[in-house]
This record gives C-alpha cells, sequence and structure tokens, in this order.
C-alpha cells in the first residue's frame, strides 16, 4: 500500500484545505455559510481524502480512478474560487493566493495521474 502523506500533491492539497479553512470560509458572508461556505469546504477536502484513499486501493487503475475523483473536486473548488471571487467575497490578493494553490495541486496531480497511467 502507498503512504499519502509521501505524495508532494497530498502535502500541498492538505495546505489548500488549510488555506480555505482560515482564509477563505471567515470572509465569506454569513448568509452564505451553509450553503457556499459548505459546498467549498466539501470540495477542498475532498481533494486530499481522493488521494489517500485511492492510496489504500491494490491496483494502479483504482489509485488512478480516485486521482480523477480528486481532480473533479479541484475543478469544482476553483469554479467556486472565482465565483467568490466574482461575488466580490474575496479580495483580490486572496483570490490569487487561492488560485496559485489550486493551479499547483492541479499541476501536481495531473502529473501523478500521468505517471500511474503510463
Amino acid at each position: 500500500m502507498r503512504d499519502y502523506k509521501k505524495y508532494d500533491v497530498w502535502q500541498k492539497a492538505h495546505e489548500l484545505v488549510l488555506f480555505i479553512y482560515k482564509e477563505v470560509v471567515p470572509s465569506l458572508p454569513k448568509s452564505e455559510q451553509y450553503e457556499l461556505a459548505s459546498q467549498i469546504k466539501r470540495a477542498a477536502y475532498s481533494i486530499p481524502m481522493n488521494i489517500a484513499e485511492g492510496c489504500g486501493r491494490k491496483s494502479d487503475k483504482d489509485f488512478a480512478h480516485f486521482l480523477d475523483v480528486s481532480l473533479g473536486s479541484l475543478h469544482e473548488l476553483e469554479y467556486c474560487a472565482q465565483l467568490i471571487f466574482d461575488l466580490e467575497f474575496i479580495s483580490k490578493p486572496v483570490f490569487e493566493e487561492l488560485n496559485e494553490r489550486i493551479n499547483e495541486v492541479k499541476a501536481k496531480l495531473i502529473n501523478l495521474i500521468k505517471a500511474i497511467r503510463s
């Protein structure tokens, strides 16, 4: 079995979740705490959770499937970031930092998926 904590992509995804919880969600209006905030948190923590779950699978095919699910959640989070920026719930510097973190995880995740499938 693989140790998910040894994967740089998992570490970066975990840091992304912490950033969401500490820097993004608190800036959302109270009216969005149970809807949009909840959706953003679920999308964010789904990324490292699926990497971890995939590491517990025996085959590369199963692992790649969970990495694909993580990538889907990452794209969902990317859209949420754009939405909350366009709604002016987060500042431009927070949006830029969030986008940078998302893109870093995305690149690492895509590279891992390619490596597993080749």
